[in-house]
């Protein structure tokens, strides 16, 4: 069996996004993993972790191929490649996860990211790329990262500036960010595409439709 990872937002609700992945898995007999990443390490008040990827010590996107690796032995399932989508924090996950770690990934939709990493090297991690081997000991690959196919979603409604800005990061809205990430992915050839839902604001049950439909068609084309 393949499987869908779904990646939380800062509020963790990970029920909720298991429950709305279950029915897409269960049509394309699917296993839906929605890992659980700890808050309040170091400070009781940190709830954004595991974002970034790394953080105190710990490198998340190690913990998820953990998880998967668990899931592989216990059931059986395919896990060299993935599809992976994230909303919220959880998209600020997906999309560094797919630089570090491309060749593990089918597909990826990325849903309103607060922040983004551009494919610059000319600009540190989170900002950019450029630090990636002395960091991560990976040297990010823009040729690889192109061939996974990439959804960026947002709610039509969803500005995002001042829940930005009272979490330290005023300047661009939600949507300007996502902007910066298609053109970034774009033009390092990475074949993108992007759905406004309307009336939609920062919900992760809004915008998990079109990406339900984009791993759908990824999954009739195979």
């Amino acid at each position: 069996m393949s499987v869908v990872v779904g990646v939380h937002g800062t509020g963790r609700n990970v029920g909720a996004l298991r429950e709305g992945l279950i029915p897409f898995a269960e049509r394309h007999n699917l296993i839906v993993v929605t890992p659980l990443f700890p808050a309040g390490i170091d400070d009781p008040d940190d709830v954004h972790n595991y974002k970034a990827i790394d953080a105190h010590g710990i490198r998340f996107d190690l913990v998820l191929l953990e998880i998967l690796e668990q899931v592989r032995v216990r059931w059986n399932a395919q896990v060299d490649k993935v599809m992976l989508c994230g909303h919220s924090g959880g998209g600020q996950f997906a999309h560094r996860f797919l630089y570090l770690h491309p060749d593990r990934l089918a597909a990826v939709a990325v849903s309103a990211p607060g922040r983004v990493t551009l494919l610059d090297n000319s600009l540190t991690w989170p900002e950019g790329t450029g630090d990636s081997q002395q960091r991560f000991g990976i040297t990010v690959e823009p040729e690889a990262v192109a061939r996974v196919p990439v959804l960026l979603v947002i709610g039509s409604e969803d500005d995002g500036r001042a829940d930005l800005a009272a979490t330290g990061y005023p300047g661009r809205s939600r949507p300007e960010q996502l902007d910066r990430l298609a053109e970034s992915l774009t033009g390092h050839g990475t074949v993108t595409r992007k759905v406004e839902v309307p009336g939609v604001g920062h919900s992760a049950a809004g915008t998990q439709p079109p990406i339900v439909d984009f791993f759908a068609g990824l999954l009739a084309d195979a």
